[in-house]
């Protein structure tokens, strides 16, 4: 266990003012952590936003020296950049660190957890781990989705990403707002933040003065599933496009299996690795009904009609509560 004082009860979000960051503290106001010591902090464009933290008015704080003392758990819910800039004097506080920006992929001895993950690959998580990793939520449905269907003989699996603009935090749903009404009156859009038409458009890839690249967030989609799975699992193949949508990830997948299956055989496979398996007659999920949920949802598996052996799947999460609440989760596991 590491070294950080027992009694400790404080609580450091860095990124605290992104959309994750302020998931997980409400998440976390509700928990058993609601009477702990939240210290906030992110980068310095956001220093002395004012907020609250357990019912108190409270001040997000830029990194300084000492901002990480004491903390028994730290939380990584910012850019990735940000959290590369700090995590080594994160490390120096002894505390556990769990991020959800992605940055621990770079770090050595990493260790991912999600939610059925310890039951799924048969091992138990390493709570001697200084880093901890939530991935985000077509990571989690990736890595799921093959466990899932590796007792039925899974040869290959390709997944498709649906991204949202809330990934980019209030600015990206700014700019698909302004976006929308502009092209809704006929005037020129902005593209600040994604240098792409980003309303009723699907695209590949942002433009080039963009912060964004899907490229990269596909490189982590991919990376954060291959982390998950063991060194004999199927890696699946990843592809991550824009979709005009403010939140909730969607994804397509195919999948081919060396047997021939019923419906039925697939579609337990998958609620039994942790998805919300929706009914056959059930129009499927969305990023409506995903909204708000903590769990994977998942449309009943579909055969190919032509090859017994080839299967579709359709699924939606909450891209903001699953890693959040995923987090929670953690941290309670931590402090047991």
């Amino acid at each position: 266990m590491p070294s950080f004082e027992r009694d400790s009860d404080r609580i450091v979000i860095a990124g605290a003012s992104s959309l994750l960051g302020a998931e997980l503290k409400s998440l976390l106001e509700e928990s058993k952590f609601a009477s702990w010591d939240f210290r906030l902090l992110d980068e310095d464009l956001a220093a002395g936003t004012l907020t609250e933290a357990g019912g108190e008015p409270a001040v997000i704080q830029p990194v300084e020296e000492g901002s990480f003392e004491r903390a028994r758990l730290i939380f990584f819910t910012g850019s990735a950049e940000f959290a590369r800039t700090n995590l080594a004097g994160a490390r120096q506080s002894k505390a556990q660190i769990v991020d959800l920006s992605g940055a621990s992929l770079d770090e050595a001895g990493t260790e991912p957890w999600f939610e059925h993950l310890e039951r799924l690959r048969g091992s138990a998580l390493e709570l001697d781990a200084g880093l901890l990793q939530i991935p985000s939520a077509p990571a989690i449905a990736a890595a799921m989705l093959s466990y899932a269907l590796r007792p039925l003989g899974l040869n290959w699996l390709s997944l498709v990403a649906f991204h949202p603009v809330s990934e980019a935090g209030r600015a990206g749903i700014e700019e698909l707002e302004s976006q929308t009404a502009q092209l809704l009156s006929s005037r020129s859009v902005g593209q600040p933040i994604f240098d792409v038409q980003v309303a009723f458009n699907m695209a590949a890839q942002y433009g080039t003065q963009s912060r964004y690249d899907l490229r990269k967030i596909r490189r982590r989609v991919f990376d954060e599933a291959q982390l998950a799975l063991p060194p004999d699992g199927v890696i699946p193949t990843v592809q991550v496009l824009h979709a005009p949508v403010f939140y909730g990830t969607t994804f397509s997948a195919t999948a081919e299996l060396n047997q021939g299956l019923e419906r039925k055989q697939v579609a337990e496979a998958c609620a039994h690795a942790g998805f919300a398996v929706q009914p056959k007659e059930d129009p499927g999920p969305s990023n409506v009904t995903a909204a708000g949920e903590k769990v994977i949802q998942l449309a009943y598996p579909e055969g190919d009609l032509y090859t017994a052996k080839r299967w579709f799947f359709w699924g939606a999460a909450d891209n903001i509560r699953l890693p959040a609440w995923s987090a929670v989760k953690l941290a309670e596991k931590l402090t047991l």
